[in-house]
């Protein structure tokens, strides 16, 4: 399970629970009533509790044979973000601890539970530290929206593992075995399909390595009548030195996430099988790992993408968008789709105009946009839309090729338009949105819902997306 701590629903506040927590309005209103020794008013004021959302107040009350804790938790306006925010608090504060009841506060359920499970995630490697609470017990009525945080928080997990796990681990040949778990059809190109297919792009940025590269397709179908065909592609390079390009040591450190997209595809069509959601959804995970050797490919190299289109490659370092091409190329070619979205960290660009906190968006249709937007501030996976300036498309003009990977020069700049420009040109005449989200992949800070580490970005808003009625 990539999240460890348990989670079961109970209808009721059950009597004697060691570790529970109970929630309370900014009225300081409680949502059931306690029998602790100070009367509750009284305490709250002595606290002087604003009932704001992360606020939480630990009183020990008697138990049979010893002493146990309630944590009275403010909840602030009820929204789905302030009841993520209240109840990642929980999680954390009750962190080495066997269990934890919690009353469910009104409003969004899923939200809640998704946070507080999201909130115990963790990875490491040997020795553990000190664990996150071993069960969440939720008393809630809404047992069905509990389960559907729950699968959230699991999906967004699984994400996080995959980014998380060492690139000495994972090949692209890993990466496949682990989209063949999902529990829906799996179908994988090897190097010799790839290169009889004529996936030029992926077998370009994978010739420096050992590993040799892959193209992953996963297929849910729904058991009833589709609503629509949708295809996720996404980024899978399982370890970025660069190339030839080569990194700085520094910026090298953290490339193992640089398949964050490609997990983020994996993990949404497997909860996608297990909500039965009335969509259909193709994922393409594009999975190459990006060294230097002497068969890597060189800054002047031109290679032939599938169907096709020739592209300059000025620097080996501007990989993701070789295999995303491909990729995108397919999927118009051969899979005729009503949307096509992919998910990339992409640019460094991006955490320039935007941050560690919210994604881009880019796309060439309006109402796709306005539905990743919407989604994105239901899920709490925020993105912003950003524009696709035509006049900065002659930065990816070649004078050999059909393409150049990124612009010879700094007259556009613009790096993350630039890239998403590129990716255009590859998704054919259909509604298409490119999400990149190399700064918002990745946490340098334990908060909230986040772990240092993968962040699995993008999972939410997808399933948001795509299970909406």
């Amino acid at each position: 399970m990539p999240i460890e701590t348990t989670a079961s629903v109970v209808a009721g506040v059950p009597d004697g629970a060691e570790l529970l927590a109970v929630p309370y309005t900014p009225e300081l209103v409680p949502a059931v009533e306690l029998d602790l020794p100070v009367p509750l008013p009284a305490l709250l004021a002595h606290y002087e509790a604003k009932g704001e959302a992360g606020e939480i107040i630990e009183v020990p009350v008697a138990r049979e044979g010893g002493v146990g804790r309630v944590l009275l938790y403010g909840v602030g306006d009820g929204s789905p973000k302030a009841l993520r925010k209240a109840a990642a608090g929980l999680t954390r504060r009750a962190k080495g601890r066997e269990e934890l009841t919690v009353v469910v506060p009104e409003g969004d359920a899923a939200a809640f539970a998704e946070a507080a499970l999201l909130a115990a995630y963790s990875f490491r490697i040997g020795a553990p530290g000190k664990t996150p609470v071993r069960a969440l017990r939720f008393a809630s009525a809404d047992e069905r929206a509990v389960r559907r945080g729950e699968t959230v928080a699991q999906a967004v997990a699984l994400a996080r593992d995959l980014a998380n796990t060492p690139a000495s681990v994972k090949t692209p040949a890993w990466l496949a075995e682990r989209a063949g778990e999902q529990g829906v059809p799996v179908r994988v190109w090897d190097e010799e399909q790839l290169q009889a297919a004529g996936f030029g792009g992926i077998l370009a940025v994978g010739r420096g390595s050992a590993s040799p590269p892959r193209l992953i397709q996963l297929s849910y179908t729904p058991e009833g009548p589709a609503e629509r065909h949708v295809v996720l592609v996404g980024k899978g390079i399982t370890f970025d030195s660069g190339g030839l390009s080569l990194k700085p040591t520094e910026n090298m450190k953290t490339q193992k996430t640089d398949m964050a997209g490609g997990a983020v595809v994996i993990a949404v069509i497997g909860a996608l099988a297990r909500m039965g959601a009335p969509v259909r959804v193709t994922g393409l995970v594009a999975a190459a790992e990006n060294m230097p050797s002497g068969t890597a490919q060189r800054p002047s190299d031109v290679i032939t993408h599938y169907g096709g289109r020739t592209v300059e490659v000025l620097n080996t370092d501007a990989e993701g968008r070789l295999v995303l091409a491909d990729a995108l190329a397919y999927a118009d070619a051969e899979l005729d789709p009503d949307a096509v979205v992919d998910i990339a960290t992409l640019t460094g660009a991006i955490s320039v105009a935007l941050g560690r906190n919210v994604g881009a968006v880019y796309s060439t249709d309006d109402d796709l946009a306005k539905a990743l937007l919407a989604a994105g501030r239901d899920s709490d996976d925020r993105l912003w839309r950003m524009p696709l300036i035509e006049e900065y498309a002659p930065a990816l003009d070649s004078p050999i090729a059909d393409l150049a990977n990124v612009e010879s020069g700094s007259t556009y700049g613009a790096g993350s338009i630039t890239a998403a420009l590129f990716l255009r040109e590859f998704a054919g005449g259909r509604p298409w949105a490119h999400l990149d989200i190399a700064g918002v992949g990745r946490s340098t800070v334990d908060d909230g819902i986040l772990t240092k580490g993968a962040t699995g970005f993008g999972v939410r808003v997808l399933l948001e997306w795509l299970t909406r009625g």
